[in-house]
C-alpha cells in the first residue's frame, strides 16, 4: 500500500487515478511514500525521510525546495502544459479588458445613482472617457514559448494580430506548434521594441527576475500594455507604475495584486486566476497523479523538473531502480554487484539529466535484500527500490 500526503486541496478527478486498493490518501499521513501538493511551501517543511516523490499539480516549483530534493534523490514532478488554455484564455481577456478599457468603465458603471433616465444621460456623456482601441494589426510579444506561450501565440495570431515570440531554450514540440507567420525575436530586447502588448511566461529566477524594468520599458513604443500572469517578480512593478503614470505605457494587467497596483486607475489586478478553472485544476491533478503513479509503480519518470525522463515497459520481472549521482563506474560496480550474487539482468536502461542518473534494471528473479542493501552502500547511490516488493 502505497501513502500519499496531500498538502492542498486536490481535485478529485486526479485522485480517482490513484487505485484505493493499493493506494492510501490523506491530508495528514505518516510515512508518505509521495506528497502532492498545489501553492503550499516547502521550504521550511520537515520533509518525511519516506518520501519517494513529489508531485506538484501545477508548472511552476518555486515553492518546493528542488536542489534539496535532487540531492536526496527524490523526483518533483509538475503538469507543464495542463493549465495552458487556462492560462491563454486570461491572457487574450487581459488584453481586450485593456484595449476597452474595461476596468475604469465598469467601476465607472456601477458608481452611477439615480433614476434610469439619469443613468442613461450620464452613461451617454461618460463614456467618451473610455474609448479603447482594436487588437488586429497590434504587434503582441511573447516570452516563453512552452505550452502556453504556443497557445497565446496563435490566439492573438486568430484574432488578427502580428506576433513576435522569444524562447532561447525553445524544443522542437514547441516550435512545430505555432503558427507560421509567429516571428522570432532575437531578444528580449528586441521583441519589446517591436510590441503594443508583451505577456511573459517563463519561471522566476535570478535570470527572469525583472525581466521589465525601467530600462526595458524605454525600449517599448509609446501606450504599450504589460501583462504578467506567470509569476510575481518578472515585472519590476515600481519601474511600470512610474511609466503609467508618466504616460509611457498605457496599461499593466497581472495576477498579483499590491497596495502598489490594486487602486492604481491604469492596473487591473486579478486574484491569482491564471489556472483557476476546473478544467485546469483536474488536467493538473490527473497529469500529476499518473506522474506519481508511474515513479512509484514502475520506476518511469515523465516531466520531472530534476530528473531524466525514462520509460522501460514493466513485465512480471522484478524491477530495481537505483537513483545514483551521475559518476563514472556506477553501472560497473551495480552490475558487479548483481552478478557476484548470481542475479542475471533481463533488461536495462540507464539515463542522466546533470548530476542525477537513473537506472531500471529487470532481474530474473527475486533479490535478497542483502544484495538490495549492498547496491545502496555504494558510494554515490542515493536510493535503491526493488518494485516487486513494493506492489
Amino acid at each position: 500500500m502505497y501513502k500519499i500526503l496531500t498538502l492542498n486541496n486536490i481535485s478529485a478527478a486526479g485522485l480517482d487515478r490513484l487505485p484505493r486498493e493499493s493506494y492510501e490518501v490523506a491530508s495528514e499521513i505518516a510515512h508518505p511514500d509521495a506528497i502532492l501538493l498545489r501553492s503550499y511551501k516547502m521550504h521550511d517543511m520537515d520533509i518525511p525521510e519516506t518520501v519517494q516523490a513529489i508531485g506538484r499539480a501545477g508548472a511552476g516549483v518555486n515553492n518546493i525546495p528542488v536542489d534539496q530534493m535532487t540531492e536526496k534523490g527524490i523526483p518533483v514532478f509538475n503538469a507543464p502544459g495542463a493549465n495552458s488554455n487556462a492560462v491563454k484564455e486570461l491572457v487574450i481577456a487581459g488584453m481586450l479588458m485593456a484595449a476597452r478599457n474595461i476596468g475604469p468603465a465598469w467601476k465607472f458603471a456601477t458608481s452611477l445613482e439615480g433614476e434610469d433616465a439619469e443613468i442613461t444621460r450620464a452613461v451617454e456623456s461618460g463614456k467618451k472617457n473610455f474609448v479603447g482601441f482594436e487588437l488586429p494589426g497590434r504587434t503582441l510579444g511573447v516570452v516563453g514559448l512552452g505550452a502556453i506561450g504556443v497557445r497565446i501565440c496563435n490566439a492573438a495570431h486568430d484574432l488578427g494580430m502580428n506576433v513576435v515570440g522569444y524562447d532561447p531554450s525553445i524544443t522542437v514540440k514547441s516550435a512545430w506548434k505555432l503558427k507560421a507567420d509567429v516571428e522570432q525575436a532575437l531578444s528580449v530586447d528586441d521583441l519589446l521594441s517591436r510590441s503594443d502588448f508583451v505577456t511573459f511566461h517563463v519561471p522566476l529566477n535570478e535570470h527572469t527576475a525583472n525581466m521589465i524594468n525601467e530600462e526595458r520599458i524605454k525600449l517599448m513604443p509609446d501606450n504599450a500594455v504589460v501583462l504578467n500572469f506567470a509569476r510575481n517578480g518578472i515585472v519590476d512593478d515600481e519601474a511600470v507604475v512610474k511609466a503609467l503614470d508618466d504616460g509611457k505605457l498605457y496599461a499593466y494587467v497581472c495576477d498579483f495584486p499590491s497596495n502598489l497596483l490594486k487602486d492604481h486607475p491604469r492596473c487591473l489586478t486579478l486574484p491569482h486566476l491564471g489556472a483557476s478553472t476546473r478544467e485546469a485544476e483536474e488536467n493538473c491533478a490527473i497529469m500529476v497523479a499518473d506522474e506519481i503513479r508511474a515513479w512509484l509503480e514502475d520506476g518511469n519518470i515523465v516531466n520531472s523538473v530534476n530528473f531524466p525522463e525514462i520509460h522501460m515497459p514493466h513485465g512480471d520481472n522484478p524491477r530495481l531502480v537505483v537513483v545514483n549521482n551521475n559518476v563514472p563506474n556506477m553501472l560497473g560496480q551495480i552490475s558487479t554487484d548483481l552478478a557476484a550474487a548470481g542475479m542475471n539482468i533481463v533488461d536495462m536502461l540507464n539515463k542522466s539529466r546533470g548530476d542525477i542518473a537513473v537506472t531500471l534494471i529487470d532481474l530474473e528473479a527475486q533479490p535478497e535484500q542483502a544484495v538490495i542493501d549492498k547496491i545502496a552502500a555504494v558510494e554515490g547511490v542515493l536510493s535503491v527500490r526493488c518494485l516487486s516488493c513494493q506492489k
